[in-house]
This record gives C-alpha cells, structure tokens and sequence, in this order.
C-alpha cells in the first residue's frame, strides 16, 4: 500500500495543475453564461453613476454624476443618461441616434450611430443588458480573477476591441462583474493615449420601473438642434 502512494500523490499532483490551467477558461465560461441569463430576460435598468474622466497629459480628473436608464423595446435599447453633475446635461439614445442636451445653452447635438450602430450599441449596454455571447462577437474577452468592489465579489473581465477602428480609441476595456447579478459595477475605457474613463455603478435597479417619458428630452422652444456636420 506504501508505495501506491506516491503514484497517487503525483496523479492529483497532475491533475490539480491541469485544473488550475483551465480554470481561466472555465471561470469565463461561468461569467459570459450568466450575463446570457440576465440578458435574456433583461428589460428595464436604473442605476447611479460616477464617471471619472483622466487625462495624462495634464494630470486632471473630471467628474460627473448622475443618474442612467435603460429599456429594451423589442431588438431596439434606449439609454438615457441624467448628469447632474457638474453641470445639468442629457444624453440619450434612441432610434439609432445619440442625442446630447445642454440646458444652459439650449442646445442639442445630435449624432447619427449610422454604420457603426451595433458597434455603438454594444458599448452603451456593456455590462447592462449585453449577453456574454454579444461580448465575444465584439471583444476578445479574458477573464482576470475575482476583486471585491464596494463590498460586492466580482469578476474582473479583460476587453480588447476587435474592431481597429474601436481600437484606435479604446486600447482595452475593464468590467467587473457582479457575479451574483451577471451585470457590470465597474467600467474601464482605456485609450491609447493613456487617459481613461471609470465608471462607477451604485443602487442598481433590475428591473426598474421607468416611464416613457424618461426617454425624452425635454426642449423648449428656444433649444437648437444641430449635428458635427453642422
């Protein structure tokens, strides 16, 4: 009996190593699932939000706060978020059209998502009504552990856009998901240049109970619609 025991000391010896190298893999496989299981019955969403803008080059941070939405109506998303601070701003999107309100000066720049719609779409919903299937067919994903944020397991995912186009803006992509919830707490955006954007998602609502009207943005008479190309 004595010496069947070193065989076996080495077959889990073996077969702990064969665990822990696909363990990456397998953990991923976990996380994009349950994003699929959150999506497909995904909905309505509400959730606070802290976005940090960083820029190297002059060592600053920019912070707005807010509250964002989202609904799914059939195939379309609609995202609207309300950016309280620092100053009031709207962005919504609707219709295949990014549509930016600015209540001090009454204007509304408007952006046609065009050719690049899914693209655009597939940014708006990351970690919010995307399905892990959907990551994939955008992003090459890795998975980089577990990390606890605002007391909160999640796992931390790796995103590199497949598009060069994508690329050129954003290098990578960081979200941490909730694995409990299969959506995002924590965004990442990484840009070439060395500046970044972290968001941050609290009091998240799913499903939420938003009306039409949330959806709207809510001109006057004297706001001005105009577009990059004038």
């Amino acid at each position: 009996m004595t010496r069947t025991r070193p065989f076996f000391g080495i077959l889990i010896l073996v077969a702990a190593i064969y665990s822990a190298a696909q363990s990456p893999d397998i953990a991923l496989d976990k996380v994009l699932k349950k994003m699929d299981a959150t999506a497909a019955s995904f909905q309505t969403a509400q959730a606070d939000f802290v976005w940090d803008q960083y820029q190297k080059v002059v060592d600053e941070t920019d912070t707005q706060k807010g509250t964002v939405h989202y609904r799914r109506a059939g195939k379309e998303i609609e995202m609207m978020a309300d950016i309280k601070e620092p100053d009031r701003k709207f962005v919504l999107y609707k219709n295949g059209k990014l549509q930016v309100y600015q209540p001090k000066i009454e204007q509304v720049m408007s952006y046609p998502a065009g050719g690049n719609r899914n693209e655009l779409e597939s940014y708006l919903v990351l970690g919010f009504g995307g399905s892990g299937q959907e990551l994939k067919n955008t992003f090459e994903v890795s998975y980089e552990g577990e990390e606890t944020v605002d007391n909160i397991v999640t796992a931390k995912l790796q995103l590199i856009p497949k598009s060069e186009k994508m690329r050129s803006t954003f290098s990578k992509i960081f979200l941490w998901i909730d694995l409990a919830r299969g959506i995002s707490i924590q965004q990442k955006f990484m840009q070439t240049q060395g500046d970044y954007r972290l968001a941050k998602y609290s009091g998240i609502k799913i499903p939420a109970k938003i009306g039409n009207e949330v959806f709207q943005l809510k001109t006057t008479s004297k706001t001005q619609f105009v577009s990059p190309r004038g």
